[in-house]
């Protein structure tokens, strides 16, 4: 791709992106001049569509108006609602509408797959995840591995980059399923690494894994509405994601499973089981015996969470609209431009921990700045003083996410802009 250097040709490719539009259905964190913020967090938390708050009232004049009738009467009955998202929701995974199903949120559906899918023995007791992992994925496998009565300490291996390198070789992952696969329950990994960016080749994983005997699951919290997925096609056994980050579904927002066809019927293995999993046939006539709905539905257990719902189906009629195809492309050259600046402006003073290949990356580039902890922290100070959000991560990370859906070539360039002063004013 060819890039130029300067706020000209950054406004020129703003004016001639065809997504442009998308930004002006989001709502915009103004600065105390009223001016836009440069806002590259999405990684963390998606802004607001703005349809999200008359979706919320309508939901809430329905309820008003209506009390419990609106289960069947509201224009979108609630008993229903769940399944209107599952068609943009398996569109966004790869998946058809009945393996996926939105419910809970992120940890809370790894522990309901994990019931059902992390079935270890004497023998095959071991769960494969990547190092670093998110603290809640660590968190919910070693309390699943206790809760059969195994020791995390001989029961959970863990890949991370070799030393001095920041992201995962596969060639590490294939070596490690191959010679640990038969003792081996569960690989889960994660689409794309929350600290890194590190994009995983799952389709690969999934092979190797499935090969030695082992199920293949995929957290894809920083995956979903990022990169293109297509978990139906490679065979992967189940999947979790969250809809606050890209997903634009708002704080805490209800999550998704992903359940591959293959396990539609599973009725002799053991699940979390509810009411709201339930045969909607039977659903209402109060029996005693379960019978779980056909696919990914069967794992519910509660109640729709209308109000909380509402807003994820705001983004996913934007998703849809916009395409994963033309967002992803603009995706890649919007954040391959990110990484030209950096690269051209910052030189030296920042490494790029993220691969730049972009079938290895989504939207997140990780940024490190060299020098003292002083240093990088006032760096990423100094973006926050001048209304450029983006986020930390523990050690030494900026996290920066320029999405499509919202996010300008202008934005990447003011925030290289405002990164490079900061760290010609620290040297």
């Amino acid at each position: 791709m060819r890039f130029e250097r300067g706020l000209d040709f950054a406004r020129a490719q703003d004016a001639a992106d065809p997504l442009a539009s998308f930004r002006d259905r989001f709502a915009i964190p103004k600065r105390p001049d009223g001016t836009d913020v440069i806002y590259l967090c999405g990684n963390s938390l998606g802004l607001q569509p703005t349809e999200a708050v008359s979706l919320v009232r309508e939901e809430l004049e329905a309820w008003g108006a209506m009390a419990v009738s609106a289960h069947f009467a509201a224009e979108r009955p609630w008993l229903s609602y769940a399944d209107r998202l599952a068609p943009a929701a398996a569109a966004l995974v790869g998946a058809h509408p009945s393996e996926v199903v939105t419910m809970n949120t992120l940890t809370v559906n790894l522990h309901f797959m994990m019931v059902s899918f992390y079935r270890p023995t004497a023998d095959r007791r071991k769960v494969l995840i990547e190092q670093p992992a998110f603290p809640s994925d660590r968190y919910a496998v070693e309390s699943q591995i206790r809760l059969h009565g195994f020791d995390p300490a001989d029961s959970l291996i863990e890949v991370g980059p070799r030393p001095n390198e920041s992201v995962i070789r596969m060639e590490d992952l294939e070596t490690c399923i191959c010679a640990e696969g038969s003792t081996i329950a569960l690989v889960l990994l994660p689409g794309v690494n929350y600290y890194t960016g590190q994009v995983f080749d799952m389709a690969a994983i999934t092979r190797l894994g499935q090969a030695q005997g082992c199920v293949v699951g995929f957290d894809l919290a920083h995956a979903v509405g990022n990169i293109s997925l297509r978990l139906h096609d490679w065979n992967s056994d189940f999947a979790v994601w969250c809809s606050y980050k890209y997903l634009n579904g708002g704080p805490g927002a209800v999550g998704g499973c992903f359940v591959h066809d293959r396990h539609r019927d599973w009725l002799d293995k053991p699940r979390l089981a509810g009411w709201w999993g339930h045969d909607p046939a039977s659903r209402f006539q109060m029996g005693p015996d379960f019978i779980p709905i056909s696919g990914a539905g069967g794992w519910q257990v509660s109640n729709v969470p209308i109000l909380s719902l509402a807003p994820v189906l705001a983004s996913l009629d934007i998703f849809e609209e916009a395409g994963m195809e033309a967002l992803t492309a603009k995706s890649d050259r919007l954040t391959s431009y990110l990484a030209y600046l950096v690269r051209e402006e910052l030189g030296a003073r920042v490494e790029i921990l993220t691969p730049l290949e972009s079938g290895r990356r989504g939207c997140q580039l990780s940024l490190r700045v060299r020098g003292t902890r002083a240093d990088q922290r006032r760096a990423f100070e100094a973006l926050e003083t001048h209304g450029v959000v983006c986020d930390w991560r523990e050690p030494d990370v900026i996290r920066a996410a320029p999405v499509p859906l919202y996010n300008r070539f202008e934005d990447v360039c003011e925030f290289v802009g405002v990164l490079q002063r900061a760290l010609v004013l620290d040297s």
